[in-house]
């Protein structure tokens, strides 16, 4: 870490070390009724959470709210003199939303031994508004996940990372409430394993004016907090890839150089998962005050495995022969690399979470948190399996960290606040020093394509990109219970975002002169650039809950600064045009967007309900786009009645905007089984695009606009069995229809440059899939054996047809369906017991059957002029990506574990 980022952390924690209040999104509310075995109201019953801290009495009608209960699993214990006490355990509570637990208390005019009920969560919960799914630390542990994205991308509507139709980036990422997401490019700073987790709300439909900066969906993972009394637990895994010989995935590869043949070899193994993580919590010795921690070391190995058979320098042709051979086939007849092996790619992890939990001064709650990540990775390029050493290599750190207070102004109020540094920086070069020799030494990846299918036998990537982001982001809410049937929440966030991304140092080469370097040499050659922009936001949102009909309203106020200029006068974009009026650089302009929200749920019966949802939800997009080429004096010799397809950057963008439409129906049709139907409609606009610009010598320029668009509209079912003896069982089913006129905001540029009709046109997306469906079955004994199975089933995405070789044979864009797929994971666990301590033994399996294809974005390739990922009707033309294994899906992995824990279970597991 550079003295630079040093002193950066240092003055954050020091900023950050002042008194502020922390947000919302982590706790919610108990309310219920306590009444008599008469069913009259029981009036000043003392209901408590004692691990929360908390409490209530009952009112005239025996009815009682506890607010700003952390999100957790709990026991409530109700008390009133005269009749048996009542402890009800399992209580779940949700963060932002409501768990009713109603009590009956028997008369007991001596004092006896309270009664000990578990309670069920509801297997439909049918106060929600809109499509969330909430799972707890319980549920999260049986699947077989091992990150927050993993569990995300389980859930209904759900596709690649896409939520209901949406494009990428539509995604707000939130911990604890408070965003964690990238402005560079909306995705999340930070990544999660499990075992921080104490839930999971995934939000794929409409959602609160309190979340913002988000089109198509929320995912606010809850952390574990400190414990009163000192637990720890962990985990052990190590795993690796099993297929059978003869896969397509293990092709040979046979060099067709004659004399210069060296032989065959086959590039796969086993490549090797580890997991080791541990967690300690418990009283940190000053009153009032807890602590958890988290360590976490992941080590991945890719399944494929490259040969050091070459170095990445050039080949040193002896002076008698270099008039008659090259030094690539001198190079490939004279190997000079160990003949070694090693995985093609990896990825090497460290990962911490500290959290500080302070509760000394009076109806104030404090709390620190810092989650930290540092990974070092290089990416499989098959290009480079024999010179492995020549690609580049990727480093992220990245940090959020800030302080949380909540402070309880009555029973019917609080306020929560935060202070939070997102810091994140990614790097992605072979060696740190522009300058560095063995640049020169190597030159650009070079191969023979008769020899190992064009395998580069010497050269290094040039990659050089870095990318930074230092953000403060500070957020308010205050929460207000006015009465019994309406609760208020008002609240701000601002952000102020610090954004470093470009090339630190070009490397230009030509074969007669070799590498120029060019470190800043703008407008075409520009060192890394920073860009100061500044957003802000309000909200308002009312849920009111009468009779079980529940009511939530909300507007929410977005402003946007962009902060910097742009030519005045597009026409004479880098005031060079001689005669044309002039065209100074003028400053960008705010953007202020409202967007009302509106939800509601009507109860049917007791156990059933219809909800309606209605919003506006805005979103800039990743600014690293926008901001990327926004000096115009690039154009500044643009020359008369031509065109430039460099698409230039446009900071001034409008947000862009959807409005999302959604009714549905669920009920409880038992204690055990319920289901859940809803529609929904996306109407997305000023989406970002590209148009072209007239100037006035007749040229013409690309830019970013708001200008593409798109429809949405499908369905998703939801059935849940909980369990029944040892078996469970929940199915998702999703029918949806994504269309607009680009999947890429650089579609209509690359089209317009190709001589295609850059026109808008309104073609399936990219990610349009029609069905996909979700099964998990498990089976739980505590005693013997807890096991999960997970079935994803998807219908072919979109693909272009190809009938011949050669330019504009294609058919219509996404006319074309890939096939099918389906992938099975699973998970085992034998629960232990050594030494009055839980153990367990788990294994995972992933991919189960060895499926090579799926439906995603990076494995999800076929061939155009054959809709498969196995074949092509030219297999000369495309015998390089043939023999290609990287375009597969990841094949079988199977890992084993260790999980150990302080906690003594309620139920007694089998001895060993």
């Amino acid at each position: 870490m550079g003295r630079a980022r040093v002193r950066s952390m240092v003055a954050a924690a020091l900023a950050l070390s002042l008194p502020v209040a922390a947000s919302a999104g982590t706790t919610g509310k108990i309310q219920g009724r306590v009444i008599d075995r008469a069913k009259q109201p029981l009036v000043a019953a003392n209901v408590s959470v004692p691990l929360a801290r908390t409490g209530a009495v009952t009112d005239a009608d025996g009815r009682y709210q506890i607010l700003n209960v952390p999100a957790g699993t709990y026991e409530i214990k109700v008390s009133l003199i005269g009749y048996r006490g009542v402890a009800m355990q399992d209580v779940v509570v949700s963060a932002d939303q409501t768990a009713t637990v109603d009590l009956i208390l028997e008369e007991a005019p001596v004092e006896v031994q309270e009664i000990v009920v578990s309670a069920r969560r509801p297997v439909v919960d049918v106060s929600l508004t809109s499509t969330l799914a909430s799972l707890d630390r319980k549920e999260i542990q049986a699947l077989p996940v091992q990150e927050l994205q993993d569990v995300v991308n389980l859930q209904a509507g759900v596709v690649d990372g896409h939520f209901r139709g949406g494009r990428a980036g539509e995604v707000q990422y939130q911990v604890d409430g408070v965003t964690v997401n990238n402005s560079y490019d909306n995705t999340s700073v930070l990544r999660l394993d499990r075992s921080l987790l104490e839930e999971v709300q995934v939000i794929s439909g409409t959602f609160d004016a309190e979340y913002g900066q988000a089109m198509s969906g929320v995912v606010n993972a809850v952390l574990r907090r400190g414990t009163e009394q000192f637990r720890w637990d962990g985990e052990i895994l190590i795993g690796g890839y099993a297929y059978q010989g003869g896969d397509k995935r293990r092709t040979e590869y046979q060099s067709t150089l004659g004399p210069f043949d060296l032989g065959t070899s086959a590039f796969n193994a086993p490549g090797l998962h580890q997991n080791y993580q541990i967690s300690l919590s418990g009283p940190l010795g000053l009153p009032q005050t807890y602590f958890l921690i988290n360590g976490r070391r992941y080590l991945v190995d890719d399944y494929l495995e490259a040969e050091h058979r070459y170095t990445t320098t050039m080949g040193d042709v002896p002076d008698s022969l270099e008039d008659e051979i090259s030094p690539e086939v001198w190079k490939v007849t004279h190997p000079d690399g160990d003949g070694s092996h090693e995985p093609l790619g990896y990825s090497k992890e460290w990962s911490g979470v500290l959290k500080l939990t302070q509760r000394s001064i009076k109806n104030t709650e404090l709390n620190y948190q810092a989650v930290v990540n540092q990974i070092k990775r290089r990416d499989s390029n098959w290009a480079y399996r024999l010179n492995p050493d020549g690609i580049s290599r990727k480093e992220t750190f990245s940090i959020s960290h800030g302080l949380d207070v909540t402070h309880t102004l009555s029973r019917t109020m609080f306020l929560s606040a935060n202070l939070r540094q997102n810091y994140f920086n990614y790097e992605d070069m072979l060696y740190d020093d522009l300058y560095d020799g063995r640049y020169d030494q190597a030159g650009p990846g070079i191969g023979i394509s008769a020899y190992e299918y064009g395998a580069n036998v010497q050269g290094v990537e040039f990659n050089r990109f870095t990318q930074k982001t230092n953000s403060i982001v500070a957020k308010g809410t205050l929460t207000s219970q006015l009465s019994r049937h309406q609760q208020v929440k008002v609240g701000g966030e601002f952000e102020w975002p610090t954004l470093e991304f470009g090339t630190p140092g070009h490397l230009l080469y030509s074969a007669g002169s070799g590498i120029q370097r060019v470190e800043n040499l703008p407008p075409y050659y520009p060192a890394v650039q920073t860009y100061h922009p500044r957003s802000a936001s309000g909200f308002a949102q009312s849920a009111g809950e009468w009779n079980d009909l529940n009511l939530r309203v909300g507007l929410r106020l977005d402003c946007f600064n962009p902060m910097t200029t742009l030519p005045s006068d597009l026409a004479n974009p880098a005031n060079t045009i001689e005669g044309a009026p002039p065209s100074p650089l003028v400053p960008t302009t705010r953007k202020f967007t409202l967007s009302p929200r509106l939800a509601v749920s009507y109860p049917v019966t007791r156990d059933a309900a219809l909800f309606f949802a209605y919003g506006h939800f805005i979103q800039m997009p990743g600014l690293g786009q926008i901001y990327t080429n926004a000096d115009y004096q690039m154009l500044q010799n643009i020359q008369a009645s031509s065109t430039s397809y460099d698409i230039m950057g446009n900071p001034d963008i409008k947000p862009e905007k959807t409005v999302q439409y959604q009714f549905g129906y669920r009920q409880a049709l038992t204690d055990w089984f319920g289901v859940e139907a809803n529609v929904f409609y996306k109407d997305v606009r000023d989406l970002l695009g590209v148009e072209f610009i007239a100037t006035y010598n007749d040229a013409e320029y690309a830019r970013w606009t708001n200008v593409d668009y798109g429809t949405v509209v499908g369905t998703t079912i939801s059935l849940d069995q909980r369990q029944r003896g040892p078996f469970s069982w929940a199915l998702d089913y999703t029918w949806q229809r994504a269309y607009g006129n680009s999947s890429d905001p650089r579609e209509t540029a690359t089209r317009a440059e190709a001589g295609e009709d850059p026109r808008p046109r309104n073609v399936p997306f990219n990610w349009d899939q029609r069905h996909t469906l979700n099964l998990t079955l498990g089976f739980s004994d505590p005693r013997l054996f807890l096991g999960t199975m997970v079935f994803r089933a998807a219908s072919g995405q979109p693909y272009t047809p190809n009938t011949e070789t050669g330019f504009g044979t294609g058919s219509q864009t996404n006319s074309g369906r890939k096939p099918s797929s389906l992938v099975i994971d699973l998970r085992g666990e034998r629960p232990l017991l050594i030494g009055g301590r839980s153990l367990s033994l788990f294994g995972r399996v992933f991919n189960l059957f060895d499926s090579r294809f799926l439906n995603s974005g990076t494995y999800g390739t076929v061939f155009s002029t054959s809709g498969s990922p196995y074949y092509s009707r030219f297999p000369e033309v495309d015998r390089v990506p043939l023999h290609d294994p990287t375009r597969f899906y990841p094949p079988r992995r199977i890992e084993l574990g260790l999980t150990f824990t302080s906690e003594r279970p309620r139920v007694v597991a089998a001895k060993p």
